[in-house]
């Protein structure tokens, strides 16, 4: 079962100019860290391809490709917790992107404020100072 989004989704295209700079993965996806536009928190990352790119970009709300589902969603359709869309940009490879959002209610699916929120930060090695491992 393919995780990949189809082929020519619909009518409309992403701009070419931006499409040219795109480095997606075999599935014709990218990473998208989205983060809180005014305090820098991330949120969640979510996958997005072509089409979602550009719907996001058109319309302002935050619209991925689940891979799970093989299907789009747009953030909040269902549970409120909406993605305003403030801002985009790629990373300097082209394989990234950064979807700054003003976000409604939880980011994660679990009802969490972030996607980082309940797993607990990881152990750093010896090395590493105590206060170096605290989080800000």
């Amino acid at each position: 079962m393919s995780t990949s989004p189809p082929a020519g989704a619909s009518g409309a295209r992403l701009a070419p100019e931006i499409a040219a700079r795109l480095d997606r993965n075999p599935d014709g996806l990218l990473p998208a860290v989205v983060q809180q536009y005014d305090t820098g928190e991330v949120l969640m990352l979510a996958w997005m391809d072509d089409e979602a790119l550009r719907r996001t970009l058109e319309t302002g709300s935050a619209t991925y490709w689940s891979r799970s589902r093989r299907e789009y969603w747009v953030k909040g359709a269902t549970s409120g917790n909406v993605q305003r869309v403030v801002g985009a940009a790629l990373d300097c490879d082209g394989d990234t992107l950064l979807i700054r959002v003003d976000q409604t209610g939880a980011a994660c699916h679990t009802g969490a404020r972030t996607c980082f929120d309940e797993g607990g930060e990881l152990p750093l090695g010896a090395d590493a100072s105590a206060a170096d491992r605290e989080a800000p």
